[in-house]
């Protein structure tokens, strides 16, 4: 399944208290158990006023009505296409070969 990220503006996300967050987070798993096995929440990342997150489903638009169902907003999604780390850094790669100039 395709791997999402989701951009939620929710202003003073960062000042959320635990049992909000708790409340939040119920409802959203209510909501999947509702839509069945096309969708799947990872994580998210909560920063000031934004909740970023993370999800594999079928498509943008199972995402949209999880959105709608469960009263969040969900103002941008976009599909991850790739992950890059640290790690990737170390990958061995093939120097790329050089070119020649003409001189004319």
């Amino acid at each position: 399944m395709p791997r999402f990220v989701i951009e939620r503006e929710l202003p003073g996300a960062g000042n959320l208290t635990s049992e909000q967050l708790t409340v939040i987070s119920q409802k959203s798993c209510d909501v999947l158990n509702t839509l069945g096995t096309g969708i799947q929440w990872i994580e998210s990342f909560v920063t000031d006023d934004k909740i970023y997150c993370v999800y594999l489903a079928q498509n943008k638009e199972i995402i949209k009505q999880h959105a709608e169902m469960g009263g969040f907003p969900a103002n941008r999604i976009e599909e991850i296409k790739t992950v890059i780390s640290p790690v990737t850094a170390e990958e061995k790669v093939a120097p790329l070969p050089l070119t020649e100039t003409s001189h004319n």
